[in-house]
């Protein structure tokens, strides 16, 4: 039971780690991307204040739903350093998050579906197959794999 002595108590790394299920390594991690602070006591010991929890559990529900730690710093940058992330916070991220995720979905459907298409073909043809990228003219969208829009996608 949380009292009010223990209400403003700082964490150890320790604590942290055993409240959230989330390693010491995992947690010194994120401190050195930027995601979670800590102070150093007189001993040079790290002591987080107990909000950390709040931020390392969003933290491990983003990178559940495939939200890069790079995406999610930026976030955190958004949210004050003292108080933790609330019922508010959490529904803008969410909101933005979605977006991303269905744009992810949707890509994700379509390479099934287009993959499917190929291993039932089996030809691998650069010809023929709906994966290739003739003339890497998909290159100009940057890096990664990208796949040309088929007529079924502009219905």
């Amino acid at each position: 039971m949380v009292t009010a002595d223990t209400l403003h108590k700082q964490l150890t790394v320790g604590e942290v780690a055993a409240r959230s299920g989330v390693a010491v390594t995992a947690l010194h991690f994120y401190e050195s991307k930027g995601l979670i602070k800590s102070q150093r006591n007189a001993g040079n010991q790290r002591r987080y204040p107990r909000e950390v929890l709040r931020r390392v559990a969003l933290i491990k529900v983003a990178q559940r739903l495939g939200i890069p730690l790079a995406e999610i710093g930026e976030a955190l940058k958004n949210l004050p350093d003292n108080r933790a992330p609330t019922a508010a916070d959490w529904k803008r991220l969410s909101e933005q998050w979605r977006r991303e995720l269905d744009e992810r979905i949707g890509q994700l459907m379509l390479l099934r579906d287009r993959l499917n298409g190929c291993i039932g073909c089996g030809c691998l043809s650069m010809e023929a197959c709906p994966l290739r990228n003739y003339g890497d003219v998909l290159g100009e969208q940057g890096p990664g794999p990208h796949f040309p829009p088929s007529a079924s996608d502009a219905e």
